[in-house]
């Protein structure tokens, strides 16, 4: 019994002291932060004390170097209409100011952008932009924090509309290379100069999910620097590339295949009989009028360039392909009336001789009727008149199938090498044209 009240006491008073303990830490944090406050508030009184906004850091002593770098989260979509593209960008910066230096409890003041808009900061603008907007909701969307050795990290998130320039000759099997280039507005190399902050290869990074493209692969990235000349003086611009290759699936599916099938379509009426003219006309005009509508439809989505792109060449040879379909049946067709005209003409005089032979026999068997009781007599006689009849009609009969034979069904020369030399023509196009374009 005594052990047992022995160790309900202990833990009793293990109990006592971890309560007062937090306790204990407890009101020395109460105490220590109203300190910790008000020692954070006269370290940024006394830095902004004298401080004059206008000033670089370094004015006449140096040149303020500003290094920089990117995290692209969302990139696209890109025009091709307007030549553009947007993308959303954490925009950073830093720069050390010596007037900002400080000691104090903590080594970094995490700021927000009421502080930004008291110090210095670079002016920093995009050379191709067309539109930039920077994020607001629900507070500006900016980061300012400031090391004890004067050393300022700002970042901002903008969405930027970015001149892109498109060279289309080989479209819609072409790359681009999207530049994005940004620099100092009023300073020149002499007073403000930038570099990546993560050297070359880390400074540009995208999201892995970031691509928001629906016609384009964003296959890469590489950044750089340039010097820009101008009356006012030299600039750094730094450059970031996004390069874009653009996906060819749409484009099959809505323009290829079907420019293929219709000059398919416009070689089957060399299968037809020229004399099935309502039929070969048909497929002639429209399939050239479905060519001509697939032509205006491809150039909606392009901008109205002065060249014809890699998709204008295969319209433009489809659409010959099947014109000139229509032309060879316009030819076939020309030496076809002929042909009928001379028949015509023959078929014409032969029912004329025909027509006259039968009324020449019905003259006779008049005569025959009238003169039946003198023949009824001669039994011979009758037998040769009909045989006479007979034959003359079996001749006739006879005659006719081999007219219709030499009139009808018959097939052009023209059609036979069209059947051949057509498809070999389009399919040794179809080669060439895939092969150059695909291996570029």
């Amino acid at each position: 019994m005594g052990a047992l009240k022995k160790s309900r006491l202990l833990s009793a008073l293990v109990w006592f002291f971890a309560l007062w303990h937090t306790r204990s830490r407890a009101d020395a944090n109460k105490t220590q932060n109203p300190k910790d406050i008000a020692t954070f508030t006269k370290i940024l009184d006394s830095l902004l004390d004298g401080y004059d906004i206008r000033l670089r850091p370094g004015l006449g002593d140096r040149v303020t170097e500003v290094s920089t770098d990117i995290y692209v989260p969302s990139f696209g979509p890109v025009s091709d209409t307007d030549m553009e593209y947007t993308v959303d960008v954490f925009f950073r910066q830093s720069w050390e100011d010596e007037r900002l230096k400080f000691h104090g409890p903590m080594d970094t003041l995490p700021l927000n952008n009421l502080m930004a808009s008291k110090i210095w900061t670079p002016d920093t603008f995009f050379h191709n932009g067309k539109k930039s907007v920077a994020h607001n909701m629900t507070m500006p969307n900016k980061l300012l924090r400031i090391n004890e050795d004067g050393t300022l990290l700002y970042t901002m998130r903008l969405t930027v509309q970015v001149e892109c320039p498109m060279h289309l000759e080989d479209f819609p099997m072409d790359s681009h290379s999207c530049p994005l280039k940004f620099g100092s507005y009023a300073y020149t190399k002499t007073e403000v100069s930038y570099i990546w902050l993560r050297g070359a290869s880390q400074s540009v990074v995208v999201a892995a999910d970031g691509s928001r493209l629906n016609q384009y692969d964003l296959v890469g990235h590489s950044v750089g620097n340039e010097t820009v000349k101008s009356s006012t003086g030299e600039y750094t611009v730094m450059t970031a590339h996004f390069h874009l290759k653009r996906k060819i699936g749409y484009f099959v599916i809505q323009t290829y295949l079907p420019c293929i099938m219709t000059v398919i379509l416009s070689q089957v009426s060399f299968w037809l009989n020229r004399e099935s003219v309502p039929a070969r006309t048909v497929f002639g005009v429209t399939t050239v009028l479905t060519m001509t509508t697939l032509s205006i439809s491809a150039r909606n989505s392009l901008p109205k360039v002065a060249y014809a792109t890699a998709m204008d060449w295969f319209i433009a040879v489809c659409y010959a392909f099947v014109f000139s379909a229509l032309i060879e049946f316009a030819t076939v067709n020309y030496f076809t009336k002929r042909g009928w005209a001379w028949d015509g003409k023959s078929v014409v005089n032969d029912k004329k001789k025909e027509a006259a032979a039968v009324k020449k026999n019905n003259a006779y068997a008049v005569a025959v009727a009238n003169y039946a009781p003198n023949i009824m007599k001669d039994s011979a006689l009758p037998t040769v008149s009909k045989c006479s009849v007979s034959e003359r009609g079996n001749a006739v009969a006879e005659t006719k199938p081999e007219q219709n034979q030499k009139t009808f069904n018959s097939v052009s020369k023209i059609d036979r090498i069209s059947r051949i030399m057509f498809p070999v023509l389009f399919w040794t196009f179809n080669l060439v044209y895939w092969a150059t374009y695909l291996n570029r």
